[in-house]
């Protein structure tokens, strides 16, 4: 069985939906087996304890100056990384151990709006300034360079004349929610 670790920055509302979908709703050939977290204030610790999956803490010093990370999880097993909502970079040495099998979600369609900095609010923000018809979320395969790796997944949703940055946010999560679990399946299944 394959074991996912989460790693999130902030609420945690897609690390809940992944821990439902793979640990309780339907048990499947993955589990989630931990969440790893840079921020200690971060509300998807409370989330992943509730659903009894542990949670690492870790800075980002230790993130890019030390292998504690990557020690903490050849520790738990783990055997596939999914990003969600995490802010930082992932250092070389993650993503070389891990090639292949680190995935990203995206709130726009890449390429367009990614990059360092584009994450959230500021893509939505984006997307309507540069007044686009269409957006969506896009699900990729994590570099070394920030969401350029391959795309493995893209779904479309149209903006409204007054769409706004919280309405166009609501339209994302649940487009997030209802396709973001089955891409990190099917990706389990045929990398794995």
């Amino acid at each position: 069985m394959e074991r996912i670790a989460i790693f999130a920055s902030g609420t945690g509302t897609n690390a809940q939906n992944l821990i439902r979908y793979f640990n309780f709703d339907n048990p499947r050939s993955a589990t989630v087996a931990a969440v790893f977290v840079n921020n200690p204030d971060a509300p998807v610790i409370q989330r992943a304890l509730v659903y009894g999956v542990p949670v690492y803490t870790f800075s980002k010093r230790q993130l890019e100056l030390t292998d504690d990370v990557l020690t903490q999880l050849h520790r738990r097993g783990i055997t596939f990384i999914v990003l969600a909502g995490f802010l930082l970079h992932l250092p070389d040495n993650i993503i070389d151990r891990y090639y292949r099998r680190v995935v990203n979600l995206h709130p726009s369609l890449l390429p367009k709006y990614g990059g360092k900095g584009m994450y959230g609010r500021r893509v939505h923000r984006a997307v309507l300034e540069a007044k686009e018809s269409v957006t969506g979320i896009t699900v990729h395969i994590v570099n070394h360079y920030y969401d350029e790796g391959e795309i493995t997944m893209q779904k479309t949703v149209d903006i409204d004349p007054d769409e706004s940055v919280d309405s166009l946010e609501q339209k994302i999560h649940e487009l997030e929610l209802e396709f973001f679990p089955k891409e990190i399946e099917r990706l389990i299944q045929t990398c794995c």
